[in-house]
């Protein structure tokens, strides 16, 4: 992206009249690739917001943040540690490691070589909880890594990483047998947690007490994410109601484009992502399900997987391992409860227990 184009994206969200305006803050995410290549270029366009927010009196003058995932491997250079240390009070910066090493290496190759990043990236591990004590990190599950989850876990709270943020992937690859082994690893997982005691201070978002739940359809009907009201700009300047909705995001269909920096929104084409919720893309399997509560979904992979170009057609290839998930999930907190309670301990630690963000993309 040339400045110029960040420039003028700035401009058209600050001065719109969209929902933009109503928002009491605003996140600037910066996504690649890999941001930190390009981390001048972010300090700039970041420099321009604050410059823009301060002469227009806006009330997002100090009420932003500058948020950044990236796969770490650049985090120690000079140019890096500068944007780090001027910018430190209003950023975020999670460091993508997908587990032990097995796992990440899995699917995070050099490209020339085929190696692995595993051992460049842990290097930078310990400058990254420095500067961010309380950060946790994202995981995706896909077929092949379900047999490191457990280890995975664990060996991310050894680095000193208290919140593990995990995820099975949305698109349809999971093979028979997937969602047993998937259970299997869970079970091992809760465990582990709890005969080493690490939920007094750490957190894994695969095991949490609102999920496997009947919904309501009358009052839970929200869309799981914020496509269409969290507005992405790619290189050209074209806009998007997500990322996932861009050309380099997508396998079969052609990309949404709803605006650009010179025009501005078509509010025609962003119409259809604000009656998005619930019920007008689930089938009834899902509407009716009785552990639905937590069952999450892409909106690009709904639009990706459909059999037409709709966003209304609810992608559904990870029902199983959703139903997995909730049967380990309720081992764990059954036994969990049970320890607790055994122990005397358990109105003490529910008024202590680490926190888990529920971050699913």
């Amino acid at each position: 992206m040339s400045f110029l184009t960040a420039k003028k994206a700035i401009d058209y969200i600050l001065t719109s009249s969209l929902f933009f305006g109503r928002q009491k803050a605003v996140i600037l995410d910066f996504i690649g690739g890999e941001p930190l290549l390009e981390v001048e270029l972010i300090d700039k366009i970041c420099d321009y917001f604050k410059l823009q927010t301060y002469k227009k009196g806006h009330k997002w003058f100090n009420a932003y943040r500058i948020n950044l995932t990236t796969n770490g491997l650049n985090y120690h250079t000079r140019k890096v540690r500068k944007f780090i240390e001027k910018n430190i009070t209003h950023l975020s910066i999670t460091i993508t490691i997908d587990g032990n090493e097995i796992k990440h290496d899995l699917n995070r190759v050099y490209k020339n070589s085929g190696k692995g990043s595993y051992k460049n990236v842990l290097k930078n591990i310990p400058l990254w909880l420095q500067d961010f004590k309380d950060i946790g990190t994202k995981v995706t599950i896909s077929s092949a890594d379900i047999p490191y989850i457990k280890e995975s876990v664990l060996h991310l709270y050894s680095l000193g990483i208290h919140e593990v943020n995990i995820n099975v992937v949305f698109e349809d690859v999971w093979q028979p047998g997937d969602d047993k082994r998937f259970e299997d690893q869970l079970m091992q997982l809760a465990d582990a947690i709890i005969d080493g005691e690490y939920y007094k201070d750490f957190a894994c978002s695969f095991f949490s007490e609102q999920i496997g739940k009947p919904l309501d359809p009358e009052l839970e009907n929200q869309n799981w994410c914020g496509a269409g009201k969290m507005l992405s700009v790619d290189a050209a300047g074209n806009f998007y109601p997500c990322t996932r909705f861009a050309a380099y995001s997508l396998r079969e269909k052609r990309p949404i484009i709803i605006g650009n920096v010179h025009d501005g929104i078509d509010k025609n084409k962003l119409r259809p992502f604000l009656t998005l919720d619930r019920t007008t893309q689930s089938p009834a399997k899902c509407l009716e399900c009785e552990v639905a509560s937590g069952c999450a979904w892409c909106q690009g992979e709904n639009y990706d997987a459909a059999d037409t170009p709709t966003i209304y057609q609810r992608a559904t290839a990870i029902c199983l391992m959703h139903k997995a998930r909730v049967r380990a999930n309720n081992y764990y907190w059954n036994r969990l409860f049970r320890k607790l309670e055994l122990e005397g301990e358990r109105e003490h630690w529910e008024d202590n227990k680490p926190q888990s963000n529920e971050i699913i993309c």
